[in-house]
């Protein structure tokens, strides 16, 4: 693999768009499950809260929120705007009776009012974030007071050694994160850190795994 193929990986991971769009949005679902089901597990989602997901990808996981209890609200967004179709198509079900909403934004600028969100959770996005303090202000600003936040990265540790990460990514060490979330105004609640099976990526084998913030906005 060159480059300039290397580099399109890169960029469609940042944000799916084009004719790779959609199968860009398949091999994160499969990359990212343990990943995801860890999250989603830690969000702990319970009756009438509204939960918003930055980066859904193409939503494959939201019916698991939103199967726990019909009065669970979800939103997500998104600044693809194939991923945020995506996620309709694959949701329609929860769409149609207004459970889940997919909206296509930037974390910079996220289109809620202050204080109406109870969680907040998102995955692999925070390499991407082109101002992470804006960002951090943005959560906060619609976090409702103690609001949850769920931040879920793979380690600076494995992101280095993929080929794709020197295009586009910013990579975090776990204390790096302690650091970003403790100064931007949130309390650490819980940290998960795991392993996962080596990856056979670009011809060798990569080691893997993930960390999971839990943290409450002060």
């Amino acid at each position: 693999m060159n480059e300039e193929e290397i580099k399109l990986i890169a960029s469609q991971l940042r944000k799916p768009k084009g004719e790779y769009a959609k199968k860009v949005g398949v091999t994160m679902n499969e990359g990212n499950l343990l990943m995801n089901k860890k999250t989603i597990a830690l969000l702990d989602a319970q009756p009438n809260e509204t939960i918003l997901e930055i980066g859904m990808g193409n939503g494959l996981f939201v019916k698991d929120i939103l199967s726990i209890d019909s009065t669970i609200c979800y939103i997500g967004c998104d600044f693809s705007d194939v991923m945020v179709q995506e996620s309709i198509s694959n949701n329609q079900i929860y769409v149609a009776n207004s459970q889940a909403q997919f909206i296509e934004a930037n974390i910079n600028k996220l289109p809620q009012k202050p204080s109406t969100v109870d969680k907040l959770f998102t995955v692999n996005t925070l390499y991407f974030w082109d101002d992470v303090s804006l960002g951090f202000s943005e959560i906060k600003r619609v976090l409702k007071d103690k609001g949850q936040l769920i931040l879920s990265i793979r380690p600076k540790s494995v992101m280095d050694d993929f080929p794709i990460t020197k295009y586009g990514f910013t990579t975090f060490s776990k204390l790096d994160a302690v650091e970003i979330l403790t100064q931007n105004g949130f309390e650490i609640n819980e940290i998960v850190e795991e392993e996962e099976e080596e990856l056979d990526f670009f011809g060798g084998k990569l080691k893997n795994g993930f960390l999971v913030f839990k943290a409450t906005k002060l």
